[in-house]
């Protein structure tokens, strides 16, 4: 099976920490240049110097934005992109914040959909046009399960992650004669800080014990148990592989069994 990544550099959002680091250390492991995006530049500073090189050559760095600014996010990884082609885009981001559909803000809609369907789409925009002259493409979503199966008390967040879905179908759709693949890695409660948030929330508003949340939370997922990032950075690193070459605008859920529907 063919996992090598030799030079090919892969641009990873959300990469200061849970599935995206993993995501990042994954993709260097099989020989990717890497670059980090988040928004905290010291911390991606000290993050890229730390991936692995198992390769002679091989270099990483980071871009220090907030996805949600639509202006400064063109502007950085269109520099990035004229001095050297992505091959590989990963777009990952947190939130929304929890909380029902119902009653919830306008802006908390708007907010989402920068952070993370304008967001793709910007940078899907700006790296494709390298892809197709390199003859190489892997553009990777990590979004949810939800857009299987909505899950409770995550409206904003059901509704934009069905929006990201539905976007990267179709834009499979249209690069797949260029040999570019677009698929989604659907990740279930995972230990992350999201799932920490979400544990919190859900505790405050019914007035349970937080422990007695988390339990209920395992206790619906066949595994017993949350997922590693490192167990979600797999299945999105294969995606990046040539080994999936023919595997397109597919939903990949890693979830430990969670998901009913097909």
């Amino acid at each position: 099976m063919d996992l090598d990544l030799s030079g090919k550099h892969a641009l990873v959002c959300g990469a200061s920490q849970g599935i995206g680091l993993a995501s990042a250390r994954e993709l260097a492991l099989l020989g990717a240049d890497v670059t980090l995006l988040a928004r905290r530049g010291e911390r991606l500073q000290a993050l890229a110097a730390e991936l692995p090189c198992p390769r002679p050559g091989q270099r990483h760095d980071w871009i220090a934005v907030d996805a949600a600014d639509t202006d400064a996010l063109r502007a950085r990884v269109e520099a990035l992109a004229a001095q050297r082609p992505v091959h590989i885009l990963v777009n990952n981001s947190g939130g929304p914040p929890p909380g029902p559909v119902r009653g919830a803000e306008i802006a908390a809609f708007e907010a989402a959909w920068r952070q993370h369907l304008i967001a793709n789409h910007v940078l899907a925009e700006l790296v494709v046009p390298g892809m197709e002259q390199a003859g190489y493409g892997r553009i990777v979503n990590v979004i949810s399960t939800s857009v299987k199966e909505p899950l409770s008390g995550l409206g904003v967040s059901n509704t934009t992650r069905w929006a990201v879905a539905s976007w990267a179908k179709t834009l499979a759709t249209e690069l797949a004669a260029s040999g570019i693949t677009v698929n989604n890695v659907l990740p279930g409660s995972t230990h992350t800080p999201r799932i920490e948030q979400i544990i919190d929330t859900s505790a405050e508003r019914s007035g349970r014990e937080r422990e007695a949340v988390q339990a209920d939370m395992v206790a619906a997922i066949p595994m017993r148990r949350f997922a590693r990032p490192e167990e979600t950075a797999a299945a999105v690193a294969f995606l990046c592989s040539p080994a999936a070459a023919y595997i397109t605008g597919i939903n990949l859920p890693v979830d430990g069994g969670r998901t009913r529907s097909l």
